[in-house]
């Protein structure tokens, strides 16, 4: 998840899950996490290393409905255009209300070059960053933090690249302002190190 969605409150994991609105949905179960883990080097001011592992306290069954996520290899980064998936509960508009029923959003990679542009996220905006989206559309809203963005493999398979980092005070799907996702290739030996010593 994104480091930035975690307090001090009591949290509960739900897998499995598709609608909110029903409380006992079929296939879906809560488990609470043993422990959560923040990056170490997690800066709320510049929005760095905006991300988290949650270690749950049991051991999951895997079904239909919940399945394991893949990560890429370690600093694979998507080309320019690479057609990738934003998933949440989050506003379904600027100011809208949040979802009931999980929605997805089809949201192009912006290469970094494009993206740390001046007139689009300039410096804000680091390599171990992924943008995607920014045609003033369709993006990720508030809610929908801490969400994947999944990316297709040529083989068929799906990789986690991004979690739901930031996007623009002004709106949004606000145009030259895509969603920024924390770049999940850049924390894989991080990733790797917190789950083989816990």
């Amino acid at each position: 998840t994104a480091a930035h969605c975690i307090g001090s409150r009591t949290y509960r994991v739900y897998l499995g899950k598709h609608n909110l609105k029903n409380n006992n949905e079929a296939g879906s179960i809560a488990i609470s996490p043993a422990r959560i883990f923040v990056h170490p080097n997690w800066d709320s001011y510049r929005i760095l290393n905006d991300i988290a592992l949650i270690k749950l306290s049991s051991p999951v069954k895997l079904s239909d409905t919940i399945k394991p996520a893949c990560l890429p290899n370690s600093g694979e980064v998507l080309p320019h255009g690479a057609p990738c998936y934003v998933t949440g509960w989050g506003r379904i508009s600027t100011g809208g209300p949040l979802a009931d029923i999980l929605q997805q959003a089809l949201l192009p990679v912006v290469g970094h070059s494009t993206c740390s542009r001046s007139d689009w996220w300039g410096s804000l905006v680091t390599t171990n960053m992924i943008c995607a989206g920014g045609d003033g559309l369709l993006s990720s809203c508030n809610g929908d933090s801490g969400g994947p963005l999944n990316c297709q493999n040529s083989d068929g398979s799906w990789d986690v690249h991004g979690v739901v980092s930031f996007g623009s005070s002004m709106g949004c799907n606000y145009p030259k302002k895509p969603s920024v996702f924390t770049r999940v290739s850049a924390y894989m030996s991080w990733i790797n190190n917190v789950m083989t010593s816990n």
